[in-house]
């Protein structure tokens, strides 16, 4: 039970009594006594539950509405608590509690206008039902406000681990193709050249570690991951693979968002150049036109081994177009190239 309900069942509790024995019911009611006292404090001692069980706390609150009236007693405050145990049933429970509570309530409305001592009149009637409609139209609006939140906080939490998935496909995938690459040169040349293949265990030990660092960054400060503009480590990777590349980056200059996306947009297309083919000059190009960054990326290596398309293309598309850029990619006359084309800076 929360303390604002507690706080609010013994508000009320305190005002029922207060006015039950201090504010005299006028003719033709009956006066206060003992059996009022406790019908209203009876009714604002409902509240306690009505969290916990609102269908059965609006059904004994619009029975002892009826039971009041019935008795003789002015229904100064035994209807409040049967209007607030109804907005909370509607603002919590399913469609077969609401029509039991609506039920509940009209059949309070209408023993009341039934059995009061003083003639009810069309006035009267509008009123309570005016306020029936208040307590379950706003009941029913608080509902369907708290699911579409938890819906949006869903989709929030959907988005975050998307984004956790395509930042490990991009950076891991990346680490482990390149120490794969390494690791088949060194046994390849591991008989022949000892030194070159100490060394290409060496570069796996060290991508390796700046995979796990990597890894961690990304559990612990996915979302305040300082951008990354600088290329070398990436092309050094590449390179300690035993692959050519040749490296053509202008100055640029970018917002955080987008130096993140093209950052991640090299490393997924070098992944895939290492993947794909064993051997052939990598060209990477980085310039600035206005407010423009283009990104080209050309794996000249042969024998291009195409599979059905896995997600680093998926990703690479993604990130651009979050930015608000685009990537195409796809084979030409000197291999397969990649080619984004980002905004400088992101749009807000």
């Amino acid at each position: 039970m929360r303390i604002s309900d507690a706080w609010l069942t013994v508000a009320f509790v305190v005002c029922a009594a207060s006015v039950t024995v201090f504010v005299p019911a006028g003719s033709p009611y009956r006066s206060q006594d003992p059996a009022g006292l406790a019908l209203a404090v009876a009714a604002a001692g409902c509240l306690w539950w009505r969290r916990t069980a609102p269908v059965v706390v609006v059904v004994v609150a619009s029975v002892l509405v009826v039971v009041n009236s019935v008795a003789g007693y002015a229904t100064t405050v035994t209807q409040w608590p049967a209007w607030i145990s109804l907005f909370t049933l509607f603002s919590l429970r399913g469609a077969l509690d609401r029509w039991v509570g609506a039920v509940a309530g009209l059949a309070a409305v209408s023993g009341y206008v039934l059995s009061d001592r003083e003639p009810v009149g069309a006035v009267e009637v509008f009123s309570l039902l005016v306020c029936f409609l208040i307590a379950t139209v706003t009941g029913d609006a608080a509902r369907s406000r708290r699911a579409a939140t938890a819906a949006e906080h869903a989709r929030v939490r959907a988005e975050e681990r998307t984004e956790l998935a395509r930042e490990l496909h991009d950076s891991i995938g990346h680490a482990v193709n390149v120490m794969v690459m390494q690791a088949g040169v060194g046994r390849r040349v591991f008989a022949a050249d000892p030194a070159f293949a100490r060394e290409a265990l060496g570069n796996i030990e060290s991508v390796g570690r700046e995979a796990l660092g990597e890894l961690d960054r990304l559990v612990r400060v996915m979302h305040a991951a300082e951008p990354v503009t600088d290329l070398t480590g990436l092309v050094d990777r590449v390179r300690a693979a035993g692959r050519e590349l040749r490296l053509d980056a202008a100055e640029v200059t970018m917002s955080a968002g987008v130096a993140r996306a093209l950052h991640r947009i090299v490393q997924e297309a070098l992944t895939n150049a290492l993947r794909h083919t064993e051997a052939g000059r990598i060209d990477v190009h980085l310039a600035q036109v206005g407010a423009t960054v283009v990104l080209e990326i050309v794996n000249q290596g042969g024998n291009l081994r195409i599979g059905p398309p896995g997600r680093g293309l998926a990703n690479m598309r993604e990130r651009a177009r979050l930015v608000g850029g685009e990537v195409e990619a796809g084979p030409i006359r000197t291999g397969f190239r990649v080619r984004a084309t980002l905004p400088a800076q992101a749009p807000s």
